[in-house]
């Protein structure tokens, strides 16, 4: 796997990770408010052919 592609994957199982732990009864809400902003601004570029249509969402913005 690309060091990128890597990056993005571990990324993006980080925050799938924190949602999960935000759902839970005991969950630290103020861990996940801080710590949610920093993961999503850190998440890089997606690795080319992510989106199987071609489409990037980033330029529909």
């Amino acid at each position: 796997m690309c060091p990128d592609c890597e990056d993005f994957a571990r990324t993006v199982l980080l925050l799938g990770q924190l949602a999960l732990y935000a759902d839970m009864a005991s969950a630290d809400l103020d861990f996940v408010d801080v710590v949610s902003p920093s993961l999503a601004v850190s998440l890089p570029e997606p690795p080319p052919g992510t989106f199987p249509d071609g489409s990037d969402p980033a330029e529909d913005s």
